[in-house]
């Protein structure tokens, strides 16, 4: 039985070299005040975030932007642009992919029959759910095919 481990393991070697996307934290301090920093670099996989000794469940993504002085139609539209220019404080580069919010996942538990995050154990399979309404699919057929994506 091919376990969680080894599918991410082997898919973290199909993607060395490939570009990766920032891991961004929110911090707080007297003296710099609100801001999210880079913690780290990881590759996008869909619902997945792979690092050479992680997977992570993805959770907010935004692009580090200048805020600027617009009107806003919605509160929600303020806080997103507030939110991009908290990363380019935090010192990502305008554009740039920030990753924030992401829950690191249990691969042993996975491997032991449980789940964690998007990743579980059906009927023997690791799975994986690649959204929220979505069903369960065969980890190691939607890493294949995102990988090849990436690999484009």
């Amino acid at each position: 039985m091919t376990t969680a481990s080894a599918l991410i393991a082997d898919a973290v070697g199909a993607l060395s070299g490939l570009p990766q996307e920032g891991l961004g934290e929110e911090r707080d301090s007297r003296w710099r005040g609100r801001r999210i920093v880079r913690v780290g670099a990881a590759w996008h996989i869909g619902v997945l975030l792979l690092t050479e000794t992680h997977a992570l469940a993805t959770a907010e993504v935004l692009r580090a932007a200048d805020p600027g002085r617009r009107g806003y139609t919605a509160e929600s539209a303020r806080e997103r642009a507030e939110r991009r220019a908290l990363a380019l404080r935090g010192g990502f580069d305008v554009g740039e992919v920030v990753h924030i919010g992401w829950t690191v996942i249990d691969l042993e538990a996975v491997d032991a029959g449980g789940a964690s995050g998007p990743l579980a154990t059906i009927d023997a399979v690791p799975s994986v759910r690649w959204s929220s309404a979505g069903g369960w699919m065969p980890l190691e057929a939607y890493l294949r095919e995102r990988v090849e994506l990436l690999r484009g």
